[in-house]
């Protein structure tokens, strides 16, 4: 009996450790720490750095989709997979304020992480997806930070700077408030 303690013991301290070590990671990093939220009614994020724009992905069918056409307009960059099922719950939410604060200047930037473009193709048609999805690309994480988990979302304002970065899902009602804080 007391073996088996033990080694449950040792296993849940792997655990915790293995849990931690992301978290630890990610503050090593020389950001400054999460972003925050912009003043209400506020265009900018002061002191959080910029999003960078000059990346030409490549769509579910090829195309070329450049963050640079999205300047001047607050953009929530969403990093997912159609293998994610807390991505999958964040979609319909996304697909609503998508539908609600485009003509007002908003974009939805779906980036798939370990996906095919077959796959999200296919989901993107199943879930009637409405925003513009991208595969990802490497150099991305030099910008955004390592993406060890999913869903990871990005606030930026219109001014480029980044607001807020939100990692797991996030409910419509959040995103929404976040979105209202940048028009």
């Amino acid at each position: 009996m007391m073996s088996n303690r033990w080694i449950m013991a040792m296993a849940a301290a792997g655990a915790v450790a293995l849990l931690t070590v992301p978290l630890l990671i990610n503050a090593a990093r020389p950001t400054g720490g999460e972003p925050r939220l912009a003043p209400a009614h506020g265009a900018t994020c002061q002191g959080e750095g910029m999003a960078k724009l000059d990346f030409t992905l490549k769509d579910q069918n090829g195309a070329t989709v450049k963050l640079a056409d999205y300047k001047g307009k607050v953009i929530l960059l969403n990093f997912w997979g159609t293998w994610c099922g807390p991505c999958k719950m964040e979609i319909p939410g996304f697909i609503e304020l998508q539908d609600q604060y485009r003509d007002k200047g908003f974009v939805i930037l779906g980036v798939a992480v370990e996906d095919t473009p077959e796959a999200v193709k296919a989901y993107a048609s199943e879930a009637k997806i409405n925003y513009p999805l991208a595969m990802v690309q490497d150099d991305m994480e030099d910008t955004y930070g390592p993406i060890y988990g999913l869903p990871m979302s990005f606030f930026i304002a219109r001014d480029g700077s980044i607001c807020k970065k939100h990692l797991g899902p996030i409910t419509k009602e959040a995103a929404e408030h976040e979105i209202r804080s940048l028009m």
